[in-house]
């Protein structure tokens, strides 16, 4: 499984399925345990669904009485990163709750803790609800800072840690250059999945970033991984998951929103009635997603879904040339 998403269908655990490691007698008893916690009385999970496929982790829901709990199973480090990031967001938008202190131990390694979202399918999803996205995105957009980053702590973008501190010269040019593209070029040179020549473009086309970015805007919290599969939509809101905050350029959200795949263009609209989009930002929407493109060919260049990323890539930097 890659380990950046791809759009596919979650299916229940059968007896055919070896067991996930979710549903070992630890895992599950250290679950419940937080659950029962967090909601004060005994809580015990009545099934499991996997959902592998719709994440970068091993996950899954289990359902309960009062609440059903959204579980991954992965690194502490990361999802310590990842309840920092909720934290940051929850004040200004919906995101999902941590349930009890959100991580538990087990052998296997950490299990982060969510209280799961009633959610509409992305294919289910009407008019109004793909609006929600765009008006959430443009309410996190209007919490501004003055400096570029995050110099509270540091993310992950995927698998990959994000370094968000601010850089001397204050400059967005500057920031998007040394704390995203050159670590995600490097990583993707490193991995060996990256052709010499095409390196030495991206390279080019970071000396250039000063000309080619347009004016700085004043820093907008963002998301940070926007991609449209980092978005829940119940029946009234849209919630952010998946999160890797910090303050930035708006239009990297905005880029990143469509960059696996199409979205309608509802989304922007409803966008539009809070915050104005540039109307340089069609010019610049590549360049904002080069270290999204990156990020997948370093950790999945090898694969027919990472190579992929390699030809848009360079049909990047040949535009920007």
């Amino acid at each position: 499984m890659p380990p950046f998403k791809q759009p596919r269908v979650a299916r229940v655990i059968s007896t055919l399925d070896r067991v996930h490691p979710l549903q070992s007698p630890e895992a599950v008893h250290a679950i419940e345990r937080a659950a029962s916690a967090y909601h004060g009385r005994p809580w015990q999970a009545s099934g499991f669904t996997k959902l592998d496929d719709l994440a970068s982790h091993p996950c899954g829901l289990f359902p309960g009485e009062a609440f059903s709990v959204f579980a991954k199973l992965g690194d502490g480090e990361q999802f310590r990163a990842e309840l920092l990031g909720l934290d940051l967001l929850r004040r200004h938008v919906p995101v999902p709750s941590a349930i009890a202190s959100g991580i538990t131990e087990t052998s296997s390694g950490a299990v982060l803790l969510l209280e799961a979202i009633p959610e509409i399918p992305a294919a289910a999803r009407t008019e109004q609800h793909w609006r929600s996205i765009g008006t959430a995105l443009a309410t996190l957009h209007d919490v501004q800072a003055e400096t570029f980053g995050n110099a509270a702590f540091d993310g992950f973008f995927g698998p990959l840690p994000q370094d968000n501190r601010p850089v001397a010269s204050g400059t967005w040019a500057d920031f998007y250059a040394e704390r995203r593209l050159v670590p995600r070029l490097r990583e993707a040179v490193d991995e060996g999945n990256l052709p010499a020549d095409l390196a030495s473009g991206v390279e080019h086309l970071i000396r250039r970033l000063p000309s080619l970015g347009g004016p700085d805007p004043r820093p907008s919290l963002l998301h940070g991984d926007a991609q449209q599969n980092n978005w829940l939509t119940t029946g009234t809101e849209a919630v952010l998951i998946d999160t890797a905050p910090y303050f930035g350029h708006p239009e990297i959200d905005l880029a990143l929103l469509d960059y696996f795949e199409p979205i309608p263009a509802v989304v922007f609209e409803a966008y539009r009635e809070r915050r104005e989009i540039d109307a340089g930002f069609a010019e610049r929407r590549e360049l904002w997603r080069l270290h999204g493109y990156l990020a997948v060919i370093a950790v999945d260049g090898a694969s027919a879904f990472g190579r992929q990323f390699v030809g848009r890539l360079a049909d990047a930097v040949k535009a920007y040339r």
